[in-house]
């Protein structure tokens, strides 16, 4: 009986098991496949590119998608195999730890919309790290995302040579049925970019400096892959892209990749046996040796095709490039079939030795300072390179205008910090508030620092258990790759090299902004610890493996939750787009335009775009029809969404027109003021607050309020001379930085003072102040206005500008006799 029984239980764990394995087997390729698909396809979709801006919403709003789906099968597969064994297992668990922290600076948060999509963004994150960690728990897993992650890198590069070789409709015809909407263009919109340096390859990023911090990391890998790999044509392959790579990487004219790839080959080197080291560097150097041969032709090439597509010149490109790429692959075969052998017999013995690892990374030091002594100094080395690289390289130094300019946005960053230490100010912080904390009046919606940025949105509490949780994950990689045997460690090696390379880009730029450059640094984190062997101690893991089903639960409660959510979001962004499309058509049926928007605003309250198109369209038709209803409407909702948006200035913009609509002027500048505080270096705001102060001025005159009118008055002058203050700060910026957005007196500006000082009857001042408004068109009624009173100022002094007045009174015959009321008029 009790045999019977015991052959029962037997069985019925071995059909259990089997069932485990079975649906095991089934998700593993299920997510395998969305692994392989999201690597294609989320570089194509911009990179991923969080710009804080409905534009580039889309696509993050479907990997929203994307990653609840992934967390959701994990759920699943850990309710069977779920447990707490290595220390790995841990660093799962802690990485929740990142979108929780994002969720608590959330609430006070300076944007509510930056701090949630950022807080959905931490979660694919999540998603992505975890999916990494148990897909590559077997060797067939982690042979999918590595050699999933390699050829679809391949392919971005091959994509950016062909837009740099002018096949861009081509390049696009590949893509296009996957990638962003880039309509009505038949290409793919700024893969080759132009700025004051002239044309440089951005790919699928549309920032060349993120192109060429990912280039960075796939250089170095498939150099590594080249000097790993066994077979002649795995060899082959991963050399013949090398040259291209090296290409791309000249062409996005990076300075900071270029000071950056030394530092990360230096992270990477003492990794390596001695005898890989030598190997890795003879490649390093020949391929770099063989690029710079075709480099200044190719480089000329793609710029003459930026201009307009010639077939001759296209074609002159890829011989030149192919060519050396088929000769650097024979090359790097011939070195790892007989030379590799050889080095390897001579640096045995000295292998040995206990810090042999070190010793070529300090040479490589050494002779890295020399070639950049011989390249930024004047040796005439550079002229190897074409005009605009070299342009680009002998301009790398601390008085250069994009240090310059990073020194300032480091500085600012750290003034917001300053307010909101503990907890940050939520995700997107910097974008929403670098206006208020700016030196100068630069337009940068990014910090260009990722540990920075991070630091603003989560405050030291969160960044503190961000670098914990970094610092952990690298403690469990090194810690394991001493004790493994080179094959083993050679495996995950290619994913230690992405993330150095993405994180220590990344504190010179916005590289962690694109969502999938993110991706790929937490994928890299996850396959790095995922063959942990150190154990778990203590009594506290069993308790816990006996509530197995918590962990699972939890995670499948998140991912139902951002799946709902995130088809909301996605419905929201269809609505507000068809809103906009049927707007631009040319229907003014309001019931057509606002049906679809009202739809996308109740899936998606408080989106400050869709709030911003609501309150434009209601505005304009209360002024088409004077019903109050759409006012009102209109403010309700304005002041509703002011609460949680109160730094975005389109929103801003709006509230004060709404209040001198209605002839609110006190509370219209009172508003303004305050709105100074949060944006000081806007001219419009100045322009309307002294304008206000103007008029309010006037009325309390007309009144024959002295005393007000001398307060309004003197706060006009007040906020003058806050803003000449600041003009003149910008004068003490240091040459080679630019001050960015113009900061100077207009029309408006200096028509409401020099009526102030008409009135008091200081011609010769009010004479100064209109100035600031005559050099416009005289098509335009306000520079018309700034020109007669200006001209009845010169004439009070006793003085004309015959030649003006005389185009003006061309212009208007009229103008005579309003020149004259001004003379005469008694204030």
């Amino acid at each position: 009986m009790s045999a019977k029984k015991s052959h029962h239980a037997y069985t019925a764990n071995l059909r259990k098991s089997s069932e485990i394995v079975d649906k095991s087997s089934i998700l593993f390729w299920i997510l395998s496949g969305i692994a392989l698909i999201f690597l294609l396809w989320a570089p194509f979709q911009r990179g991923l590119f969080n710009g804080n801006n409905f534009d580039f919403e889309r696509p993050i709003y479907s990997s929203f998608i994307w990653a609840s789906i992934i967390l959701i099968l994990l759920s699943i597969y850990l309710y069977f195999q779920w447990k707490l064994e290595e220390k790995s297992d841990v660093a799962i668990i802690l990485a929740w730890l990142l979108p929780i922290t994002y969720f608590i600076s959330s609430f006070p948060a300076a944007s509510a919309n930056y701090a949630a999509n950022s807080i959905y963004i931490q979660i694919i994150y999540v998603a992505f790290f975890s999916l990494a960690y148990y897909l590559t728990k077997q060797d067939l897993g982690l042979s999918i995302l590595k050699y999933g992650f390699v050829s679809t890198s391949y392919f971005v590069v091959i994509f950016g040579i062909m837009n740099w070789f002018g096949n861009k409709e081509a390049a696009f015809a590949l893509v296009k049925w996957f990638a962003a909407n880039m309509e009505p263009n038949t290409s793919y919109l700024h893969a080759v970019m132009s700025d004051s340096n002239g044309p440089r390859l951005t790919s699928v990023f549309q920032y060349a400096n993120s192109y060429a911090a990912f280039l960075i990391a796939v250089l170095l890998v498939a150099i590594f892959l080249v000097i790993t790999s066994s077979k002649w044509y795995s060899i082959g392959i991963h050399a013949f892209m090398v040259v291209p790579i090296i290409i791309s990487f000249f062409v996005t004219l990076s300075r900071g990749a270029l000071v950056i790839l030394p530092i990360v080959l230096l992270l990477v080197l003492p990794f390596l046996k001695p005898r890989k080291q030598v190997t890795y560097l003879i490649h390093f150097v020949l391929s770099f040796g063989l690029s710079v041969i075709i480099l200044n032709k190719v480089t000329t090439i793609g710029v003459t095709l930026f201009q307009g597509y010639k077939s001759d010149l296209s074609l002159s490109g890829w011989t030149n490039l192919l060519v050396i790429s088929l000769i650097y692959s024979v090359l790097a075969v011939l070195i790892q079939k007989f030379a590799s052998p050889w080095i390897e017999k001579l640096t045995n013995r000295f292998e040995e030795k206990r810090f042999a690892f070190l010793a070529i990374p300090v040479v490589a030091v050494i002779v890295g300072g020399i070639g950049a002594v011989l390249l930024f100094t004047d040796t005439g080395v550079t002229k190897l390179l074409p005009e605009n690289i070299r342009t680009r390289i002998e301009n790398i130094n601390f008085q250069q205008h994009s240090v310059l300019e990073r020194g300032t946005f480091y500085k600012d960053a750290m003034k917001l910090f300053e307010d909101y230490p503990v907890l940050g100010a939520g995700g997107g912080a910097w974008p929403a508030l670098y206006e208020k904390y700016q030196n100068n009046p630069y337009i940068s919606r990014q910090a260009h620092n990722f540990f920075l940025q991070y630091l603003t949105d989560v405050g030291i509490v969160g960044f503190a258990v961000f670098l914990i949780f970094l610092i952990f994950i690298y403690f469990i990689y090194i810690r394991n790759f001493i004790y493994q045997d080179e094959q083993t460690q050679n495996k995950r090696f290619i994913f230690y090299i992405v993330s150095i390379s993405l994180l220590v880009h990344s504190s010179l730029d916005f590289d962690m902004s694109f969502v999938y450059l993110g991706m790929l640094l937490f994928l890299s984190l996850g396959i790095m610890i995922s063959n942990d062997t150190m154990e778990l101690g203590g009594q506290w893991k069993e308790v816990l493996n006996t509530k197995k089903w918590a962990y699972p639960s939890v995670i499948l409660l998140v991912s139902l939750f951002l799946f709902f959510t995130s088809i909301k979001l996605l419905s929201a962004d269809s609505q507000f787009n068809q809103s906009r499309a049927i707007a631009a058509s040319g229907n003014n049926n309001l019931n057509d335009i606002l049906t679809p928007l009202d739809n996308a605003l109740s899936q998606h309250p408080n989106h400050p775009d869709y709030v911003y198109q609501k309150v434009s369209i209601l505005f304009q038709v209360y002024n088409q029809t004077k019903d109050e209803k759409y006012f009102t409407e209109a403010t309700t909702l304005l002041d509703q969404v002011l609460q949680k948006e109160s730094f975005n200035f389109q929103l801003v913009d709006r509230k004060i027109y709404s209040l001198i609509l209605k002839d609110k002027a006190e509370e219209a500048l009172q508003f303004t003021k305050d709105k100074l505080n949060s944006f000081p270096w806007k001219v419009y705001l100045y322009e309307v607050a002294i304008s206000l102060s103007t008029d309010l001025g006037h009325k309390a005159r007309e009144a024959n309020n002295i005393a007000q009118q001398d307060q309004y008055w003197s706060q006009a002058f007040e906020l003058y001379n806050q803003f000449e203050a600041r003009k003149k700060a910008l004068a003490l910026l240091p040459k080679e930085q630019g001050q960015g957005q113009e900061f100077s007196e207009t029309g408006k500006m200096g028509l409401a003072l020099g009526q102030i000082q008409f009135v008091r009857g200081k011609y010769d001042a009010a004479e100064a102040m209109f100035r600031f408004g005559i050099g416009g068109s005289l098509d335009d009624p306000a520079t018309r206005q700034n020109i007669r009173w200006y001209l009845a100022s010169l004439q009070k002094q006793g003085k004309t500008d015959q030649a003006l007045f005389d185009k003006l009174v061309t212009k208007d015959p009229n103008e005579r006799q309003e020149i004259q009321n001004l003379i005469n008029a008694k204030f």
